[in-house]
Parts: C-alpha cells; structure tokens; sequence
C-alpha cells in the first residue's frame, strides 16, 4: 500500500523499494545531460588535449559508464538493472562542455537514474581531472531529456 501518488512511500509515510515482480519486462531507456562551465583558459587546454591530468573525457567517460552500472548502490531505492547499453558522449558549448548519457535495458523499471547518475559522474571527474587549472567550475543543467518504456509511456523533454 502506497500513499496517493508517491509509490516510493507506504501508508505510515516510510520509505519503502516498490516491489516490481509483477511487472512487464519491457524495453526502457533514458537520456540524460549535464553541463560543466569553466574559463576560457581551461575549455582550451581540455579542447586542445593539454590538460594535466591526461585522458579527461576518456577517464570521465569510463567515469560515468561505471556509475551507470552501480546506480543501484547510490541511490537507496533504484533497483538493480541488467544494463544493456551506456554510453558517454561529450560536446565542446562556447565556455561549457555537455555531457550526454544513454542507457538501455530490457527490464521491469526505466532507467532514468541511472543515465542522470551516469552524466553527473561524468562531470564531476572533469571537474576532478581539471580542478588544478580551475575550481571555479559550475557543474549544472542536469536533466533528462527523453525516456521510453514502461507504464507511463515516452517522455521527451520539450526545451533542450
């Protein structure tokens, strides 16, 4: 039993994990992004490859695709999904890079906390690889951006 709406609470208000067993195992999968702003000086050393910490979007990229896979551990009521896709993809904005997360899995619940995890990890081991050049970084915009699957059908963020 769940309070009006909240499916994550019982009748007494308290937290609960939804039981998903009966569920349909269907195709799910979300899109998320974030946004990582920072100085002239660091958007080139990161775009021309001469940060000091190497690889910073090879590492991030890992990064996320590794929090993607262990959402379930961060996040006290996500469940354990068999993922079958995530993936990190990077985009150099004027002054800001963009991160865009995939994930995909045939399952009994979507995955949209897990590409949000995904993206904010991601950024925040740019942030990390980068932060002896600046720790004036704002890391913001986090969003998702488009889901399919599941009872409540496809969402598709309107302003991207």
């Amino acid at each position: 039993m769940t309070v009006e709406g909240l499916t994550h609470l019982n009748e007494r208000g308290e937290a609960f994990m939804v039981d998903v067993a009966g569920k349909a195992i269907t195709a799910r999968r979300a899109l998320a992004r974030g946004r990582i702003h920072m100085s002239k000086a660091t958007y080139e050393a990161l775009s021309q490859g001469g940060a000091p910490k190497g690889d910073v979007l090879g590492a991030a990229r890992v990064a996320g695709i590794m929090a993607v896979k262990r959402t379930s551990e961060l996040i006290p009521l996500c469940h354990a999904l068999p993922i079958s896709k995530a993936s990190i993809e990077f985009e150099f904005l004027k002054g800001a890079l963009e991160a865009r997360c995939e994930v995909s899995c045939q399952g009994p619940t979507g995955v949209e906390m897990e590409a949000l995890t995904g993206v904010s990890v991601a950024l925040l081991t740019v942030y990390d690889m980068l932060k002896a050049l600046e720790k004036d970084m704002v890391i913001g915009e986090i969003c998702l951006l488009e889901k399919t699957g599941g009872k409540s059908g496809p969402f598709r963020r309107t302003e991207a």
